[in-house]
């Protein structure tokens, strides 16, 4: 039996009682959607895709979501919602995730409710519980399903099937919240937020290939670009010109990280810094 396979058997008792994704356009809810619309096609059940759009996402990863579900057969519902409102978000607290999660699943969950559907699930993967992650346990509060993280499918397994079954996320590079370009504790604005999704356009300009890259902001004014070691070349190329652009954003330094692309590059901050404890 191949991943693919146990990831919709495991999907098919969830299937009575309908179910509701949270749907980013990433390729972990890419194919659980895609999973989900497939069983579908033989078992006629009730799915609603829901994607939570805020300032902590950009325009462009909404726009990914739609295409994504609508290759997919899905309709996909959106809401938007502010999650600045609240300080325990806008503060950027080291456990901001959580609170964001559990006010971004309540309203999935009210949504669901609403529908009449009983399971929600997410797109949480087996790397994600070896990493600093304070939302997860917002997950489990809430009682949200996780099949790619139960069945102990990692990125690169999910990246794998998806490459096998077409999907243009394949190999998209992942795109965290926006909040996760600044030092904890830097109180988030929209403005500050689009200046970071702003930043990362520029360098997505010059590095075309997909590849992980992130916009740190130290200070409001210094800029440490992270992207992959292979990509140095073409930054130093080109130096002259990124540096110029995210000067016309209003950055006063521009660096390159030499310890290159990693992700949670601002977690090195927590004291301890460890994955968010186990159930």
């Amino acid at each position: 039996m191949t991943d693919y396979e146990k990831l919709k058997n495991h999907l098919r008792p969830l299937l009575g009682g309908g179910v509701v994704l949270a749907f980013s356009g990433g390729v972990d809810s890419a194919l659980l959607l895609a999973a989900l619309a497939e069983l579908r096609s033989s078992f006629p059940f009730r799915l609603l895709a829901v994607n939570m759009h805020s300032p902590l996402q950009s325009d462009a990863e909404l726009r990914e979501a739609e295409h994504a579900a609508a290759a997919a057969g899905v309709e996909l519902t959106v809401f938007d919602y502010d999650p600045l409102r609240l300080p325990a978000i806008a503060d950027n607290p080291p456990d901001r995730c959580y609170h964001c999660k559990r006010e971004f699943f309540s309203r999935i969950i009210a949504a669901a409710a609403t529908a009449g559907l009983a399971a929600v699930i997410d797109g949480t993967n087996a790397d994600d519980l070896q990493v600093y992650r304070p939302g997860r346990r917002a997950l489990r509060e809430l009682g949200i399903k996780s099949p790619l993280a139960e069945l102990g499918m990692t990125k690169a397994d999910v990246r794998r099937i998806a490459a096998g079954l077409g999907l243009s996320s394949a190999a998209r590079p992942a795109a965290p919240c926006l909040a996760t370009r600044f030092e904890y504790g830097v109180r988030l604005t929209p403005e500050l937020l689009q200046r970071a999704a702003a930043g990362e356009r520029i360098l997505r300009g010059f590095f075309p290939e997909p590849a992980d890259l992130r916009l740190r902001i130290h200070a409001a004014v210094i800029a440490r670009i992270e992207i992959p070691p292979a990509c140095f070349s073409t930054a130093v190329e080109q130096h002259a010109a990124i540096s110029a652009a995210l000067r016309e954003l209003g950055f006063h330094y521009v660096t390159l990280d030499l310890e290159g692309f990693r992700s949670g590059g601002m977690d090195r901050l927590l004291s301890p810094r460890s994955p968010e404890p186990a159930p």
